[in-house]
């Protein structure tokens, strides 16, 4: 399928330069039989896009003029997870004018129409038959995410104004390394050029973003991913924690939803957990959701916490 897919995107592609070409010509420039050419332009066409043939002497393949955006060359899959992408996006958010999630929640009620005609009956069923609930969340621009963007790729330092979690506000001159999505939260990992030093900024508190003319050399990420560099920021006043857990994997997963956490089976119903905490009551609470029993390995301080916990309990 692979295969298939790279043919015909190779195809369209040399169809799309707005020329006529005739079957041998296109055979030879694609490296592919006659019959295997004729097979892809059904495909295209199948796809939504108007592929003109010319038989006979003097015949050509040309793709007609339509509109701005053709139809997505998109599986049947493909199209299903672009919706669902699109739905869970639009959920997040204020769908305040401008923002990420206002861009999908339009983009989710029109874009079938860009699908390939076969298509297009099944991503409205789908559509119609879906629900998604709210998950409140800042919302951030989708200009500042493709502003951001295009200041990464040709590495060309930006200047913003930055709200920090106690509302007091800096200007800030930064070299953007990564965007990060974490927690439905939007964060750039940079290089602060004053400071000399790494910084994570939440997106939704950036504003009047500028992306200047000076560029700069890419610097080696102060962690394997930028992912990591912000998970070590988030987790700094956090305690790690390993514990087992009497319950089948799913259900720990279930159990421990909104936290950071590394579960491993240990056995069918066994699990070995490891996450950071601030206080062992957040530990108390996920575990109470499973009603089964645990083990807390380390730290010492949490599994002594635990347990007079559980002596209180059994005095009421």
């Amino acid at each position: 399928m692979a295969d298939v897919t790279q043919r015909v995107l190779a195809l369209l592609a040399v169809l799309q330069t707005g020329r006529a070409f005739t079957g041998d010509e296109l055979a030879a420039r694609l490296d592919v039989s006659p019959r295997t050419l004729r097979r892809d332009v059904d495909r295209l066409r199948g796809y939504g896009y108007p592929v003109q043939t010319q038989p006979g002497p003097g015949g050509y393949y040309r793709l007609s003029s339509g509109t701005a955006m053709p139809p997505l060359l998109l599986e049947d899959d493909e199209a299903i997870a672009t919706l669902l992408g699109l739905a869970t996006l639009a959920s997040t958010g204020s769908a305040s004018e401008g923002s990420l999630d206002d861009a999908a929640t339009r983009a989710y009620g029109k874009v079938d129409q860009y699908l390939p005609r076969r298509l297009r009956p099944r991503a409205a069923a789908l559509r119609a038959s879906l629900e998604t609930g709210p998950a409140p969340a800042p919302s951030t621009r989708a200009e500042t995410l493709s502003t951001l963007a295009d200041a990464i790729h040709h590495r060309r330092t930006v200047t913003f104004g930055y709200a920090d979690a106690t509302g007091r506000a800096s200007v800030r001159r930064v070299e953007p390394h990564r965007q990060i999505h974490e927690r439905l939260r939007w964060y750039l990992l940079g290089w602060d050029v004053d400071r000399d030093d790494w910084r994570v900024f939440r997106l939704d508190r950036i504003t009047d973003l500028r992306a200047g003319g000076a560029t700069f050399t890419p610097r080696p990420l102060p962690a394997d991913t930028g992912v990591d560099y912000l998970r070590q920021g988030l987790h700094r006043h956090g305690q790690r924690v390993v514990l087992t857990i009497d319950a089948p994997t799913a259900a720990v997963a279930d159990a421990f939803i909104y936290q950071d956490v590394e579960l491993t089976p240990v056995a069918p119903d066994r699990t070995r957990a490891v996450l950071v905490l601030d206080t062992w009551q957040w530990l108390l609470l996920n575990l109470a959701v499973l009603d089964a029993d645990f083990t807390v390995h380390e730290p010492a301080a949490f599994r002594e916490a635990c347990r007079r916990f559980g002596a209180r309990l059994v005095r009421q």
